[in-house]
């Protein structure tokens, strides 16, 4: 579904990703993981558009997207759920949602999918008509990956989204991911909290330094403590 080859890309004259290549394949869950500063949402923008590579080539579904425009990329069915609960927190909760499903022309189904969303997030269903500032942090969470979902993706991208959360959301935000994929939607997900994106994800990568140092399936990067403790800091 996703490639990425040799790519290179930063900001200004400092180059942040140094050769990046990966694969994601439709009906998985794929995290890239390592420490802060590694270059995973630095990743994230060069395959959505908010930053140009600088070499290297961004594939999507047998579309070159590479240096397209946010809007060009988001319309062919990539999703960017970015960190930090970015909401509109004057809006309601149910405008919040309306606003996920802009780019896809007025024959969206709007209601019907909100009404998806809200199966799924029950909390957004009851504050349907609640400022998005007056969410806890768990549930500004929901409600940015409801926005992400009324673009009714093919890729869902998700950087960080269990930033600041308490252990039980947290647990919430990764089963949901889970069933998403399992309801046929692809997820990147970008996670500090590697015990659970090991515990969700069907293939890992480990960038460090702008580059790709590993990568297997989770069990294999679970079952490796060099990896665990040379890259990620996390080795019992």
């Amino acid at each position: 579904m996703l490639t990425l080859t040799d790519v290179h890309a930063g900001y200004g004259r400092t180059e942040v990703l140094h050769g990046v290549s990966l694969e994601v394949r439709t009906g998985t869950i794929v995290s890239l993981l390592g420490r802060n500063g590694a270059g995973k949402s630095t990743t994230l923008r060069a395959i959505t558009g908010l930053l140009r590579p600088t070499h290297g080539q961004v594939t999507f579904q047998d579309h070159d997207i590479t240096g397209k425009k946010p809007h060009e990329i988001a319309r062919l069915g990539v999703s960017h759920v970015r960190e930090g609960h970015q909401i509109f927190p004057a809006l309601t909760v149910r405008e919040n949602l309306a606003m996920g499903a802009y780019l896809r022309g007025s024959d969206a189904d709007v209601s019907a999918d909100i009404d998806r969303v809200n199966d799924m997030f029950p909390v957004l269903a009851r504050k349907a008509g609640a400022r998005g500032a007056s969410l806890s942090g768990g549930e500004q969470q929901m409600l940015a990956l409801g926005q992400g979902l009324m673009m009714s993706p093919h890729l869902l991208i998700c950087d960080e989204p269990s930033l600041g959360l308490a252990p039980m959301v947290v647990q919430e935000i990764m089963d949901t991911l889970v069933r998403l994929r399992d309801d046929g939607i692809t997820v990147l997900l970008v996670e500090q909290r590697v015990t659970h994106a090991l515990a969700i994800s069907d293939y890992v990568y480990v960038l460090d330094d702008g580059a790709v140092r590993h990568h297997g399936t989770a069990t294999a990067v679970r079952d490796t403590d060099v990896v665990l403790d040379s890259y990620l800091g996390t080795a019992p």
